[in-house]
């Protein structure tokens, strides 16, 4: 049994080493793909973590499948009702937050929703009359189709060239469906804490991922910044009304965005240190896939082993 204790902890503990790893792999990739393997990362690494405690929650079920009482399996191994009910306990916690931030999710959109009720439709935008300055992109809620919402004040706010970048980005957040991505990255973050620590990197890649396709959009990068730099200095201080539940043009580190807009287009990692990265990160997440369905396995044959010591099959 201290085996297993000793692979579940690995497998519990390695989302902690596979962060940092994560985060270098994203400095080193476009935007684009560093969005999804961060994403994919963190839906690995919480998979890991469910299957690990699923394993542990199962010892005593496994045990009466070969056929042995929960007793004969107390007395060989003390500690294994105390550790299936501490498995099973974390594993309703982290169903409930999982729950809860998924409840949390609608909730936003649906609030965000609700304050558009008074917008004008052109289109695919939603024009908001106020003179508050945002702009951001909303996904598809109970039928309707995702828009992208402006104020009035925004409009008021840019150029025409402005607005057409600004148009262009919140547009690749709904084609490129960037609300999945968070979302999967918020549902993991409530498997496990240290999955937490990639929203900032995913938040800030997903904006850089739609930056980097409105300056496409306008063929200039230089009008893409500017236009990301005044949209942000024009809306107000904080989430602004429609909160964070929705891609604000103002998300993210809006200096860093800038910066990277003004130097040229980030292209396909080359050279030693990516593929160091992409090794690293590979190897952390599969080790805990293997742990997890070593665990499973390893599980069923030692309860095995031991049903046939106790009842001399």
């Amino acid at each position: 049994m201290t085996l297993f204790l000793v692979v579940v902890a690995l497998a519990l503990v390695l989302p902690w080493a596979a962060v940092p790893a994560a985060h270098r792999l994203a400095r080193l990739l476009p935007p684009r793909g560093a969005a999804f393997a961060l994403t994919g990362a963190a839906a690995v690494l919480a998979g890991g973590t469910v299957a690990a405690l699923a394993g542990l929650f199962h010892v005593p079920f496994l045990a009466g499948l070969e056929h042995m009482s929960l007793g004969r399996v107390v007395t060989h191994w003390p500690a294994v009702v105390p550790v299936s009910c501490a498995a099973g306990a974390v594993l309703a916690a982290q169903a409930i937050r999982v729950w809860l931030a998924a409840r949390r999710q609608r909730a936003l959109l649906s609030r965000a929703w609700r304050l558009t009720g008074d917008a004008v439709a052109d289109g695919d935008l939603l024009v908001v009359p106020g003179a508050e300055a945002e702009a951001f992109a909303l996904p598809g809620h109970r039928g309707r189709a995702g828009r992208v919402v402006v104020t009035e004040g925004m409009l008021r706010a840019l150029g025409p060239s402005e607005r057409a970048v600004l148009f262009a980005h919140e547009r690749a957040h709904l084609s490129g469906r960037h609300h999945l991505l968070s979302g999967i990255l918020d549902l993991t973050a409530a498997v496990h804490p240290a999955i937490g620590r990639l929203r900032a990197a995913l938040e800030f890649q997903l904006e850089r991922w739609a930056d980097e396709s409105a300056a496409r959009a306008v063929d200039d990068r230089r009008t893409a910044a500017t236009a990301i730099a005044r949209a942000a200095l024009a809306g107000p201080v904080g989430t602004g009304q429609y909160g964070g539940g929705v891609f604000s043009v103002r998300t993210g580190p809006v200096p860093r965005r800038v910066e990277a807009l003004l130097a040229p287009e980030p292209a396909a990692p080359r050279g030693r240190g990516p593929r160091a990265a992409a090794v690293g990160l590979l190897a952390v997440i599969v080790f805990s896939a293997l742990l997890a369905a070593g665990l499973a396995y390893g599980l069923h044959e030692h309860v095995e082993y031991a049903a046939e010591q106790i009842t001399g099959r």
